[in-house]
């Protein structure tokens, strides 16, 4: 497992992010935190921000931004982050190669 390489965005997630801050009028970034908690020991927290730190990690595309505190970053490395619609619902997921197990919903995660 290389640590050093930086999560990708598909571009199904930013055509997604683009769709909510065009129906929202104003602009705001995707952020992507882990935390500690959930079920598996660390959960992902995904929310609409509009101020990036300075030691963020911003990935954008078109016009559209996905932020990842430094913290968080070893985490999420060479992670795949996407938007999924499926029949239970749509929402952004994370495929997470770090991940030696996780919840059934898929929130939270372990190494």
């Amino acid at each position: 497992m290389d640590l050093n390489l930086p999560p990708k965005v598909t571009d199904r997630a930013f055509a997604r992010l683009a769709e909510i801050n065009a129906d929202a009028g104003n602009a705001q970034a995707l952020r992507v935190a882990v935390e500690g908690g959930g079920c598996s020991g660390f959960q992902y927290e995904i929310k609409l921000d509009d101020t990036a730190a300075e030691d963020d990690l911003v990935l954008e595309k078109d016009g559209q931004k996905v932020m990842i505190d430094a913290v968080s970053l070893p985490f999420l490395s060479n992670a795949v982050i996407d938007f999924s619609e499926e029949l239970i619902g749509a929402r952004f997921v994370i495929d997470n190669p770090n991940a030696t197990s996780s919840c059934g919903c898929g929130t939270s995660f372990s190494l």
